[in-house]
C-alpha cells in the first residue's frame, strides 16, 4: 500500500493507495475515528457498485451506517440537493462526533465535502474517490463547492478530509469517457510540475496502455498536489497553478449549462486554449498546444469548442483568480512550468 502524508498543521491526513483498498475501508477509518453514525453520500450509478462493500465493511467495524444518494452529474453539486442532504443527515441524527463519507467522483465529493464543512459548523470526512479525476484530483486538497447559476463552485470552502481511500479498481468500472475525464487533469499535472510524467503519459497514449501504469500515476499526481497544497493550501499563490486550463474549462462549461461537456472534457478543450493564447503572447513556446492537443486527442478528448467571447468573458468576470479588473491565467512556460500571468478580463481572447 502506497502512503502519502498531507502535512498541514493541526489538519494533517493520509492518502491511501492500493487495489482492493475499498474492502478494507472500514478497518482503515477506525484506526482513526471511534465508531459511531456514518452517512454515506453516493450517486445512483456508483451505489449499485460500491456501496454495498463499503457498508459491509464500515458494520463489520462498528459503524452504523445510511446511504444517501444523490442523481449523478453536475447538476448535484446545488443548493437544492444540498439542502435535501441537510435533511435527510438530520434525520439519521447525525452529530459532530459522528462521520461523512463521499463515495464516487468529483461531484460527489465537492458536495458531501461541502455539505460536511457547514452542517453543524463542521463533521469529519472521509474521501472514497471512485473515478480517476477524483483519486488524481478533486479528492486531495480540501477543496469543497458547490455550483450557482451564474457559475461553478461559487459557493465553497477549504475544508480537509480526515483521510483519503484510493482503490484503483475501482476504475475498471468507468466508461472511457469518464476515465478519459480524469487523464484531462493528468495530463494539467505534466504540462504544470512534471515534465517527466507528461513524457510519461505520451508514452502510453491510451487507456489500455495507460492501465499498466496508472498506480503509478495517481501516486504522482496525488505527490504533486500534496507538495502544493503544503506551500499554500487556501489557494492565494502557487496553488492557483493547479487550475490551468480552468479559466478557459469553466466558462465552457457554464456556456453549456454544465451539461453538454464534462468537466474533464472541457478542462482539455481549455488547456489548448491557454496553450493558444499563451503562444499569441510569447510566454508559451510555440508548438506546445499542439503537443498538449496530441495527447488529449489520445485519450479521446475533444480539443476545440465553439464558444462565444461574450460567454467566455462573462465567466471570467467572476472567476475565483480575479480582481477588480484582472484575472489570474495560468499559462504553461514550458511542459513542466506554468505561471500566473495578471491579464485584464476584458483582453482575454484568441481568436
Amino acid at each position: 500500500m502506497q502512503n502519502l502524508c498531507i502535512n498541514l498543521p493541526g489538519r494533517e491526513y493520509e492518502i491511501k493507495i492500493e487495489k482492493g483498498l475499498l474492502k478494507n475501508s472500514g478497518k482503515l477509518i477506525k484506526e482513526l475515528i471511534n465508531p459511531c453514525k456514518a452517512a454515506i453520500v453516493t450517486d445512483s450509478n456508483v451505489a449499485p457498485l460500491y456501496s454495498e462493500t463499503l457498508i459491509s465493511s464500515l458494520r463489520e467495524n462498528g459503524f452504523s451506517t445510511a446511504l444517501i444518494t444523490v442523481a449523478p452529474g453536475e447538476g448535484s453539486k446545488s443548493p437544492e440537493t444540498l439542502s435535501v442532504l441537510y435533511d435527510k443527515m438530520l434525520e439519521f441524527g447525525i452529530t459532530r462526533g459522528d462521520l461523512i463519507i463521499a463515495l464516487g467522483g468529483g461531484i460527489v465529493g465537492d458536495l458531501a465535502g461541502f455539505c460536511a464543512s457547514t452542517l453543524l459548523r463542521g463533521i469529519p470526512f472521509v474521501q472514497i474517490p471512485t473515478t480517476l479525476l477524483a483519486q488524481i484530483d478533486s479528492s486531495v486538497g480540501g477543496k469543497v463547492a458547490i455550483n450557482l447559476p451564474q457559475g461553478k463552485n461559487l459557493v465553497g470552502a477549504f475544508y480537509q478530509p480526515k483521510l483519503v481511500i484510493i482503490d484503483p479498481l475501482c476504475l475498471d468500472t468507468l466508461s472511457d469517457e469518464i476515465f478519459s475525464d480524469g487523464m484531462a487533469e493528468a495530463i494539467k499535472y505534466g504540462v504544470i510540475l512534471d515534465e517527466q510524467l507528461f513524457e510519461k503519459i505520451e508514452s502510453y497514449p491510451s487507456r489500455t496502455k495507460m492501465g499498466e501504469i496508472i498506480e503509478d500515476v495517481i501516486s504522482r499526481c496525488c505527490e504533486l498536489k500534496k507538495i502544493v497544497v503544503e506551500e499554500d493550501e487556501l489557494d492565494t499563490g502557487k496553488r492557483m497553478i493547479l487550475n490551468f486550463g480552468h479559466t478557459f474549462g469553466h466558462a465552457i462549461e457554464k456556456r453549456y449549462n454544465f451539461k453538454d461537456y464534462s468537466h474533464g472534457q472541457a478542462v482539455a478543450c481549455g488547456m489548448v486554449m491557454a496553450a493558444e493564447y499563451g503562444e499569441k503572447t510569447g510566454i508559451t513556446p510555440l508548438g506546445t498546444s499542439d503537443r498538449i492537443e496530441n495527447l488529449v486527442l489520445s485519450f479521446g478528448l475533444p480539443t476545440k469548442i465553439d464558444i462565444d467571447k461574450e460567454s467566455l468573458l462573462d465567466a471570467i468576470k467572476i472567476d475565483k483568480k480575479g480582481e477588480g479588473n484582472l484575472v489570474s491565467l495560468i499559462l504553461s512556460e514550458k511542459i513542466g512550468k506554468a505561471a500566473l500571468v495578471p491579464t485584464e478580463k476584458g483582453k482575454v481572447w484568441i481568436w
